[in-house]
């Protein structure tokens, strides 16, 4: 029987999201896995621990997940996958985010050993204060010239 490629356990892994399968979810993912996720405490989890951490931290936060897939491309191999989706997840309390993702995944033997989330925000936090602080620059230094020519 063939193993599982990439973009197969991508799929499997949105549903058992969906389904709140914490053993299912965490079985997709190889030992020595890493998983790049900005929304998680920890944005980079190293090893099926830190993961499995992260999983129980977005399951305690979330009331629901969903992922509809876009689009998706395979390496011919099958062991790399880019997957666009639209991501409609719903935290505790009922708050529905709704948002566009991309995820870089890499397989080997049947599970992922690496995963990535794109998202189209920059990050939060000191970081994100730094990097928007020449847009903010940018966006006041365009009103003083449009106030200036009126």
């Amino acid at each position: 029987m063939a193993q599982a490629s990439a973009l197969q356990l991508i799929e499997e892994l949105f549903e058992a999201l969906a389904e709140r399968d914490v053993a299912a979810v965490g079985a997709l993912f190889a030992d020595d896995a890493v998983l790049v996720d900005p929304h998680y405490p920890q944005m980079e989890m190293r090893g099926r621990a830190a993961i499995d951490r992260g999983l129980a931290w977005g399951f305690g936060s979330m009331e629901q997940f969903g992922f509809t897939i876009v689009q998706a491309f395979e390496s011919p191999d099958g062991d790399k996958a880019m997957i666009e989706v639209d991501t409609h997840h719903i935290l505790k309390g009922g708050k529905a985010l709704d948002f566009p993702q991309v995820f870089a995944v890499d397989a080997s033997g049947g599970v992922i050993v690496g995963l990535r989330a794109y998202e189209p925000y920059g990050p939060g936090g000191l970081p994100g204060f730094f990097i928007g602080l020449p847009h903010l620059g940018e966006r006041i230094s365009h009103r003083v010239r449009s106030v200036r020519s009126a």
